[in-house]
């Protein structure tokens, strides 16, 4: 089973989309913080002005009877009464001749010029005083009020504000985003991250058995057809796979005995090789041959024949069990084992109980020469091949020239001795 790839943390895609939004987010509770500031401004100002044009007004009269009567007791009321340290810097009050009759504060100097750019033009402000003895009197100039507002205080009050402005644009902001993680974590992100985890554990031998993610809140989206997709995808490669494991073994093994056939025992034969060479191990070979066959198949039918060599193959599976050993069926009714890591000792052991193992299947055979059974002509050998040694042709060789021994010596037995010279013909014309 593959084992997922671990996305860090910072790569994964739910921090790269939380990060994108905060990001967004951001830069949109900028603008309209921006935004909101302006109209805020606009709106002090208003409010600065108002406030201070009301209060002017409702001294007025009080202002312009204390320069009518001099009376600077009156003026002195007047002038403390619109007077604060905090948002208002100097009340002066001046008579018709322009002497001052009550003055308090000082004009401030500040060196800020954001406060003086928001507020310089709504600082000052002047107003001429109308004494009136009856209503409808057009009135007389009697003096003059003036007042000038602290800009330092209003840019505190400017700043206070901004910085709650921005506050709470934040705070609606990371609201936003948080609702917005959730909700694309939930339909996206999160169905995105199932798929990803269900790809990364398919097995690659087996891709159409992938556990495929169930999107409970994505039926009919684009998701939900790329999970579909995928699924048709991994089925096609898995039957293809099937396809290509069912030709493979239809190459390599025998249609008739279910053995390894002979193209599957050279390439089996030529890996073991190289193995046994890199590591210096023994490896043997057994040539088996059924005693005069071809008398059984002509006299007893194809069919007995065909069935007589499904009990030998089955025989012989049954009693080479060692993993890593490969019987074969070599072609016609010859047979041969791969043993790797085996001795010429242990591979004449294994073929006596081959032998015994098909003289206990007691298939009848009245055409043979040399039992009333079916039995069998073994050759043994076994090498350790040479650092030099790239091919088992020798090996071949040998159990082969043996195999033809034992049929020279009158079959059904065992060969393992070193071959002596002999002559095919005189051999062949035994069998």
């Amino acid at each position: 089973m593959k084992r997922a790839n671990k996305v860090s943390r910072r790569r994964s895609l739910t921090s790269k989309q939380a990060l994108a939004t905060l990001l967004a987010g951001l830069m949109l509770s900028f603008i309209t913080g921006s935004i909101e500031l302006v109209i805020d401004v606009r709106k002090m100002r208003a409010e600065v002005q108002s406030q201070t044009q009301q209060m002017l007004k409702l001294v007025d009269a009080s202002a312009a009877e204390a320069a009518f009567q001099l009376n600077p007791e009156l003026a002195e009321q007047v002038v403390t009464g619109l007077y604060s340290g905090e948002t208002v810097a100097k009340v002066e009050l001046r008579d018709d001749f322009g002497r001052v009759m009550y003055s308090l504060g000082d004009v401030e100097q500040t060196s800020n010029p954001l406060y003086q750019r928001l507020f310089g033009d709504i600082l000052h402000y002047q107003q001429t005083l109308e004494y009136r003895t009856h209503a409808n009197d057009s009135g007389r100039i009697v003096g003059e009020l003036e007042l000038i507002l602290a800009q330092q205080a209003l840019g505190q009050a400017f700043s206070q504000r901004s910085l709650l402005i921005f506050s709470l644009s934040l705070l609606k902001t990371l609201g936003i985003v948080l609702l917005m993680v959730w909700v694309f974590a939930f339909l996206i992100t999160g169905p995105l991250l199932r798929v990803y985890n269900a790809l990364q554990t398919v097995n690659p031998e087996e891709p159409g058995k992938w556990h495929r993610p169930h999107l409970k809140y994505n039926k009919g989206d684009e998701l939900d057809h790329l999970v579909k997709g995928l699924d048709q995808l991994l089925r096609a490669f898995q039957a293809g796979l099937d396809q290509r494991d069912l030709l493979h073994t239809l190459s390599s093994i025998d249609g008739l005995t279910g053995l390894a056939n002979r193209r599957h025992f050279d390439a089996q034969l030529e890996q073991l090789w190289l193995e046994a060479r890199e590591q210096q191990q023994p490896i043997a070979l057994i040539f088996m041959d059924i005693d005069y066959f071809k008398p059984f198949n002509d006299n007893y039918g194809h069919a007995a024949g065909d069935e007589c060599l499904q009990q030998v193959s089955s025989t012989m599976l049954a009693t080479v069990t060692r993993p890593g050993d490969l019987v074969a069926r070599y072609g016609g009714e010859e047979f041969v084992c791969i043993l790797p890591g085996t001795d010429l000792q242990g591979a004449c052991k294994l073929a006596c109980r081959i032998q015994e193992s098909i003289a206990k299947l007691n298939v009848p055979h009245a055409y043979s020469n040399c039992s009333e059974r079916i039995t069998l002509s073994i050759g043994v050998a076994s090498e350790t091949p040479k650092p030099d040694e790239i091919s088992p042709d020798r090996l071949l060789l040998l159990a082969d020239e043996r195999l033809y021994l034992a049929k020279a010596a009158g079959r059904n037995q065992i060969i393992r001795q070193h071959p002596v010279p002999i002559v095919r013909d005189s051999v062949k014309n035994t069998q």
